[in-house]
């Protein structure tokens, strides 16, 4: 007798043998038994038969920082069979007090206290609260330049560095998977490579990695590259490259040298891979788009500059100007294709689904100068989706086996607060759209090398332990879904809409999922570095 007892299905182990037909056993939080059951029994019994038995799918670039604390039930990702969300790009810790008041000051439909001051108390903090999928984080630059130099645009004096050295390794003692970077953005791009060489090492001295959304993705892809495997070298710490992606139609030629450097990098000794999403546009903040000397100083003081007339003029003018010096994301995806999706203002939000060509011409002004009035008017970042990508890269980067999947997004659900803006639709279909338009629709690769990279590859990539496959003795972690059905529904136009072909769930042996439902269970759990 088992708590749960998994009949018949087509077993994906996630190690990416053959699939084969059988039963999974779990007892409480781990996988008891795998093979040919037949006369166990279970508490609970799931007829899997035609359909199929993989691990619980890992999000390795997830945004859910702030939707678990809205919401825990994860609805979003857990319908497309997602259990463990990677964070580590974003604001989650370690806070003092100056940057918890920021942080509370900047928010936007999403209000809450923040009760913890270290990346392992956020974990913890979510946990408590109840959450439905598991979580795992790197700890992020983004908050340890902040803790130390505020948003000052220069090197850390030795004394600085030290402790920002301090910060990494009290991290990685609460668990961290090691040092997350996001280089196109203030202040992470302020950090030169030597500073970010050290960091990377005390990262690599508690046996964790380096990530990162790397310098450039655009005009400089090539040099950042080489920049992310000298940091992987120089540190003799494992790097991965961020959202895989070459944006702007004039650098989607460029993807093939990137390979090439990668593989090359990977032949030679250096623990080299990537993740991407599975979509040709990407989304971050509309303030993105303007130069990086903008944003030294914080939000406030970049709010400063757009109104002032003489720092008006030179942002406008660096906005259109081709540069290889900065991510012009503006020039990259141009006005037609920025399309504006998350406004923090109420009197702003009817402009959700217009592009900034569009709120342009309505305003009788510049893409450049209506940029520059959003983002004082809403007082916030703007979330924005750009289109940038090409299809046929997207197929390619899938295609390379030291690639695994996340989202870049929230995990969110289809009411309440999240209805008051669009996410990009990757939020509800990364993962579905994988498995239903690339692995069963176009073959560009198997459904068994599908879920290993969603599985067992990134859960050894990261050292997470027993998980990311099904054998005895593992996190009973399980997705159990329809292949023939899968898909993804969200639009850029329509953004709120689950994806469908996922029956059954279970987070550490707890039903999350019953009959492509949510439970209401919420038996996340806190996932370290091994």
């Amino acid at each position: 007798m088992f708590d749960v007892l998994i009949r018949n299905g087509m077993i994906y182990d996630g190690d990416g043998g053959a699939p084969c037909t059988g039963d999974i056993a779990l007892n409480g939080d781990v996988i008891a038994a795998v093979g040919a059951l037949g006369g166990a029994r279970g508490v609970i019994e799931v007829d899997a038969r035609g359909l199929a038995v993989a691990p619980g799918f890992i999000n390795v670039m997830s945004h859910a920082e702030q939707s678990l604390i809205a919401d825990g039930r994860s609805q979003s990702d857990i319908r497309q069979g997602v259990t463990l969300e990677v964070l580590g790009e974003s604001w989650v810790g370690p806070l003092n007090d100056r940057l918890k008041r920021e942080w509370v000051e900047r928010q936007g439909d999403i209000k809450f206290d923040i009760a913890w001051s270290t990346l392992g108390g956020y974990l913890e903090w979510l946990v408590e609260h109840g959450i439905a999928c598991n979580v795992a984080s790197f700890v992020p630059l983004l908050t340890l330049r902040p803790y130390v130099l505020g948003y000052e645009n220069r090197p850390p004096t030795p004394d600085e560095l030290r402790q920002l050295e301090y910060l990494v390794r009290q991290a990685m003692d609460e668990g961290a998977l090691g040092l997350a970077t996001a280089l196109i953005y203030p202040p992470d791009c302020y950090a030169q490579t030597a500073e970010l060489v050290a960091l990377a090492r005390a990262a690599a001295a508690c046996g964790g990695m380096y990530i990162s959304h790397i310098r450039s993705e655009g005009n400089a892809w090539l040099e950042a590259v080489d920049e992310l495997i000298g940091i992987a070298r120089a540190a003799d710490i494992p790097a991965e490259i961020y959202h895989l992606k070459a944006a702007s139609t004039a650098n989607w030629h460029k993807l093939e040298p990137v390979i090439a450097k990668v593989e090359a990098a990977r032949a030679s000794g250096a623990r080299i891979t990537a993740d991407m999403y599975t979509y040709t546009a990407g989304s971050t903040g509309l303030s993105a788009a303007f130069p990086p000397w903008a944003h030294e100083g914080g939000h406030q003081a970049l709010v400063a500059r757009l109104q002032d007339p003489a720092a008006r003029a030179r942002i406008k003018a660096e906005m259109s100007t081709p540069s290889n010096a900065w991510e012009n994301l503006y020039l990259a995806a141009g006005a037609d294709g920025t399309l504006l999706v998350a406004f923090k203002n109420d009197a702003l939000k009817h402009l959700t689904g217009r592009t900034l060509a569009q709120v342009a011409r309505e305003r009788g002004q510049s893409p450049e100068d209506a940029a520059m009035d959003l983002v004082v008017a809403d007082d916030s970042r703007i979330g924005t989706v750009y289109f940038m990508m090409s299809e046929d890269n997207i197929r390619r980067q899938i295609a390379l086996p030291w690639v695994s999947f996340g989202s870049d997004s929230a995990s969110v659900s289809a009411e309440g607060i999240f209805m008051k803006s669009n996410p990009h639709p990757r939020t509800y279909g990364n993962f579905a759209r994988l498995l239903g338009k690339y692995v069963r629709d176009e073959k560009v690769i198997s459904l068994t090398e599908a879920v290993r990279r969603l599985t067992s590859y990134p859960a050894e990539t990261y050292r997470l332990g027993k998980r990311g496959a099904l054998r005895d003795g593992y996190a009973a972690d399980v997705v159990v879904f329809d292949p023939a059905t899968v898909a993804d529904h969200a639009t850029y136009d329509n953004p709120h809409q689950y994806a469908t072909g996922v029956n059954h769930v279970f987070v550490n042996g707890v039903a999350v999922i019953k009959n492509g439902e949510h439970t209401g269970a919420t038996p996340g759990r806190v996932v370290r570095r091994s």
